[in-house]
């Protein structure tokens, strides 16, 4: 199947983790992927490989962070491409961050940690949505986390303040035929998890989910896939779990 053949997508932090599995996976489904990360030597990898693999890439130095920089990849993007059908705001500091408390955190380091976990999404989708209003409309991915319902500190809020901004965005968007929905990974077997999680605390962590494993990044790629594909075409404001049972919400 090629369910995004002739359609143009963006993925942010797609250097590498989970973000490189949706750039490559979506690229094996037809789309033209934007590599929108700030690391050029894992963008231009990414692309190679896509690229190596029969499918259309292009690396775009992005700092989700910044306006400027945003707007500049949006403008990147309509030259190369013409415009974005299907975003993944992917995009996060994670791997290696630094285990503090919201009250103990340095505030230099707490606000460039929102100023990418947070609003790099909305600064992305206020670049893009636009073009994709043009195209027609479009659908929107953005990657949020199990930690969102833990109360884990800065990276949780952060994750959970992502639910309010795609589920206001669901609402703006919805009348411009684009939909917006998120994804809430539970424990991952990615380097940025092995980083961040000491190996005792995951062992706890996997002893109490129903489905007691790591999550693959082809678990998210296939969820991924379908809320952005019109298979999902009534399902916006969503944020699914894909997370071996770890948090159950009624």
């Amino acid at each position: 199947m090629a369910r995004f053949q002739g359609k143009v997508a963006v993925v942010t932090g797609s250097g590498k983790g989970i973000g490189e599995a949706y750039a490559k996976g979506l690229a094996s489904e037809g789309a033209a992927v934007v590599v929108a990360e700030i690391d050029p030597e894992g963008g231009e990898r990414v692309v190679k490989e896509i690229e190596q693999g029969g499918g259309s890439a292009r690396f775009v130095r992005t700092d989700v962070a910044s306006e400027e920089s945003t707007l500049a990849m949006a403008e990147d993007v309509a030259r190369a491409f013409g415009g974005c059908d299907l975003l993944v705001n992917n995009a996060a500091i994670y791997g290696g961050m630094r285990m503090d408390t919201l009250l103990t955190v340095s505030w230099d380091y707490y606000e460039r940690f929102m100023s990418v976990n947070m609003n790099g999404a909305l600064l992305v989708t206020r670049a893009l949505w636009r073009q994709m209003a043009e195209r027609g409309g479009g659908s929107i991915v953005n990657q949020s986390s199990s930690a969102a319902w833990m109360a884990a500190g800065y990276y949780g809020t952060a994750k959970l303040a992502l639910h309010g901004i795609t589920q206001s965005l669901a609402r703006e968007l919805g009348p411009r035929n684009i939909r917006v929905n998120a994804i809430a990974p539970g424990p991952t077997d990615t380097e940025a998890t092995r980083e961040t999680v000491p190996e005792v605390v995951l062992k706890q962590i996997l002893q109490a989910m129903p489905i007691s494993r790591l999550g693959t990044v082809d678990d998210m790629v296939a969820a991924a896939i379908f809320l952005l594909s019109d298979e999902a075409s009534f399902i916006t404001g969503h944020v699914l779990n894909v997370d071996g049972g770890q948090i159950m919400r009624p």
